[in-house]
């Protein structure tokens, strides 16, 4: 029987422990408390809703699969305009004429406006790709939130209004606790939507 080398239990209890100590800061890099970087960027998701503007998510590789099941949560929970930037046909066809880094920050000259959320999701918050989308949404006024992990200097983690950052080296500590803030955020918002409904 082969040993496992680490249990179940102590790598969820890894996973609450980095959590537990998720570093949030601001535009200027002022930190926040968690409670306080969450209920800003549920502001912004309300406020975004309210003024009937659209959130675009956008990551690679499994931070795409967390874009895409937030994008799902917007629009179907929240009811928000929302979009992913990974339709293959759109993407491969931007990358082969513009260069892949260039693939995000093309879709986001198309399509954002002012007033838009703009969530970007880097593991290593140095994909050259998402660091250029996030450039144009701040170019056309998007508020911004990103999610990033591995190395604390890492550039995403200086260009959002709320950024979250994972103090970890692994993919998957790093995407598990992206994932779980994303469902927190956007459940919370749900709540208060319906709360203002009811």
């Amino acid at each position: 029987m082969i040993e496992i080398p680490e249990s179940p239990l102590d790598h969820m209890e890894r996973l609450g422990s980095l959590l537990r100590g998720t570093m949030v800061t601001d535009r200027t890099s002022e930190f926040l408390s968690l409670d306080a970087g969450c209920r800003a960027v549920v502001e912004t998701i309300l406020a975004t809703h309210r003024d009937r503007r659209k959130a675009m998510v956008v990551g690679n590789g499994g931070s795409s699969a967390i874009a895409s099941h937030m994008q799902t949560d917007f629009a179907n929970s929240l009811r928000m305009r929302s979009m992913v930037f990974s339709e293959p046909s759109l993407l491969t066809a931007l990358a082969n004429d513009f260069g892949y880094a260039a693939a995000f920050e093309c879709q986001v000259a198309t399509w954002a406006d002012p007033g838009d959320l703009m969530v970007a999701i880097s593991s290593s918050g140095r994909s050259i790709n998402i660091l250029n989308a996030v450039r144009a949404a701040t170019e056309r006024g998007a508020r911004i939130v990103t999610f990033s992990g591995f190395i604390a200097d890492n550039p995403l983690r200086g260009m959002g209004d709320v950024n979250f950052y994972v103090a970890s080296q692994s993919y998957g500590l790093v995407e598990t606790a992206h994932q779980v803030l994303a469902h927190y955020l956007t459940d919370q918002a749900g709540l208060l939507l319906k709360g203002s409904e009811a």
